[in-house]
């Protein structure tokens, strides 16, 4: 009887055109559906008093439709690794984050180094949600991602607020997604 030979299922490790196509993703996907989103949210906010209005678009709402966004490209990979699908994650939020830089620069006058930290920020968010796809857990991480991106919200509703927490959660944020950038591994989620 002859043994049967098994041959190693090769690691897919994304080129450079790949990763290109994913960060652009990040703006070509992620940002329209962002936008859907937010404007169908803002018309759900018509009843309410103007201060909840506010609050709820530029707080509580944007967390869940953008962290939401930018996973959703990653719900088509199949056959990544651990490793590629984060990699993958964190290049969409790159993208995202890159856009909205740009979007609140040259669009709304924003201060460059007010702005810059969410450029990583989006990036870290994502590839945060990109571990939760590739380990079988996305609500799990889905949901760290939208708590520390809501905490973010609110500190940044107030510079004295951002001086004092803001800082902290972007070091917590970009932390959390070092560490668990170390956790992956090349094998197939």
């Amino acid at each position: 009887m002859e043994e049967e030979i098994k041959t190693p299922t090769p690691v897919h490790r994304p080129g450079t055109r790949e990763m290109l196509f994913f960060c652009l993703s990040g703006i070509i996907v992620s940002i329209p559906v962002t936008l859907s989103f937010s404007i169908f949210s803002s018309h759900l906010n018509f009843f309410l008093p103007v201060l909840y209005t506010e609050i709820g678009t530029s707080i509580i709402f944007p967390p869940f439709i953008e962290e939401f966004a930018k996973a959703y490209p990653l719900f088509y990979r199949h056959g990544e690794t651990e490793r590629s699908i984060f990699t993958l994650g964190f290049l969409i939020g790159l993208g995202f984050g890159i856009t909205e830089f740009f979007f609140y620069v040259f669009g709304q006058g924003a201060p460059v180094f007010v702005r810059l930290p969410g450029i990583f920020f989006h990036a870290a968010s994502a590839s945060i949600i990109a571990y939760g796809i590739a380990t079988k857990r996305p609500m799990r991480y889905y949901m760290i991602a939208v708590f520390l991106h809501l905490t973010n919200n609110i500190f940044a509703s107030s510079e004295l607020l951002y001086m004092v927490g803001g800082y902290a959660d972007l070091i917590i944020t970009y932390y959390l997604s070092w560490h668990l950038y170390k956790k992956t591994s090349e094998r197939f989620y």
